[in-house]
């Protein structure tokens, strides 16, 4: 019989993944970058909702980002979520237009930014160890019911565990690879 949770484990191992490389996106090395503003919840219409959902974020320079909010109810609104982002950007109102200018790093808010991408490491570090203590509670459960042998359960825990070791250090490089990026003056 085949391990029917592998694929299953896989997946959600790798929708962690990509959840980070998502947070990574939006943690900025010292250039505008759409991918910045992406992860910024803004409160409209009653709900938390991306950015990209009220307004068109583009980078027509190297140092600066723009939205341009299509409700002219929700400046007001944008303009706060971003201010209260940890990203430390200071956006100026222009009509409908905030521009956001993106000031240099310095040493100071370079560790701060690595802290923030340990921190977003760590979360994805929890959520395979989590699937990986999911796919471990239905392997009892299939020995315990009889589904399958004790040989089986032990082989198939070393196939989770080999997918977990993978996925936490593919999180690990990610991490290394941000923090260089940050880092870099």
């Amino acid at each position: 019989m085949a391990n029917p949770n592998i694929k299953d484990i896989k997946r959600r191992m790798d929708g962690a993944v990509e959840v980070l490389r998502n947070e990574f996106s939006g943690l900025r090395a010292g250039r505008a970058s759409t991918s910045l503003l992406e992860p910024v919840q803004v409160d409209a219409y009653g709900a938390k909702m991306p950015m990209g959902q009220v307004g068109t974020i583009s980078a027509p320079e190297s140092r600066l980002l723009t939205v341009q909010v299509w409700d002219n109810g929700l400046v007001a609104s944008v303009e706060k979520a971003i201010r209260e982002s940890d990203l430390g950007l200071n956006p100026q109102t222009e009509g409908q237009v905030i521009r956001i200018p993106i000031p240099e790093l310095d040493e100071e808010r370079r560790q701060e930014l690595v802290k923030v991408a340990h921190k977003y490491a760590e979360q994805a570090r929890v959520a395979v160890r989590n699937v990986r203590r999911d796919g471990m509670e239905t392997l009892k459960k299939l020995e315990k019911d009889g589904e399958i042998s004790k040989d089986e359960h032990h082989a198939w825990s070393d196939d989770i565990q080999k997918v977990t070791d993978e996925h936490v250090s593919g999180i690990d490089e990610a991490l290394q690879s941000k923090e260089q990026e940050i880092m870099q003056v």
